[in-house]
């Protein structure tokens, strides 16, 4: 299941996340169920990929 845009997102995600982090969580996650092809799995990859994002953008700052 692929997310088309962030309207489709779970609305835990969507509630927890600003617009561009949402952005980055959908495109890991639609990367992560091609490649993986398990939600529960393509979920922890998104979720680390903003997490990462988010310590890349605060060191920057």
């Amino acid at each position: 299941m692929l997310y088309k845009s962030n309207q489709d997102l779970p609305i835990e995600i969507r509630a927890r996340l600003s617009e561009a982090y949402q952005d980055w969580y959908r495109a890991a996650f639609n990367s992560a169920i091609d490649w993986y092809g398990e939600a529960a799995k393509a979920h922890k990859v998104a979720l680390s990929a903003v997490r990462m994002q988010s310590a890349m953008h605060k060191s920057v700052v």
